[in-house]
């Protein structure tokens, strides 16, 4: 069981999903984004300030598995744990249905920093970071 540091509820519009009136594919990866987002947010950092600073963190690779379909209407809980490997965090993501609580799709995202273009351990993100890693 992963220890979630962060989560957001959302719900499917209309507009995300395919023919088969299940969620496109595609827009799982915008919800954890937003997820992530949201998370630095509440960890009192700013992509733009950041960005300002000469700090850009992008994502380096992601890895999706996909559970169970969301639907339209269906309102979601986007969960997030946190690791750090190197210069490397990594993102643990999982969107369960409120509804029933089924899980949805699990994902890892791993990011890294390029600090004036190029890529660097970050300190302010490991300062930012360290109580919310695992012990």
């Amino acid at each position: 069981m992963q220890k979630y540091i962060f989560e957001l509820e959302m719900k499917v519009r209309d507009y995300e999903c395919d023919l088969q009136g299940i969620v496109n594919n595609a827009n799982y990866q915008h919800y954890i984004e937003h997820t992530r987002h949201e998370f630095l947010c509440a960890a009192g950092l700013s992509f733009a300030r950041l960005h300002e600073e000469g700090i850009d963190p992008v994502v380096a690779r992601i890895s999706m598995a996909f559970k169970a379909p969301l639907r339209s209407g269906d309102v979601f809980i986007s969960r997030l744990a946190l690791q750090k490997e190197g210069i490397k965090y990594i993102f643990l993501q999982d969107i369960y249905r409120k509804a029933d609580g089924r899980l949805s799709l699990r994902a890892s995202v791993e990011t890294v920093c390029l600090i004036g273009g190029r890529l660097a351990g970050c300190p302010l993100f490991d300062e930012t970071f360290r109580p919310y890693l695992p012990s």
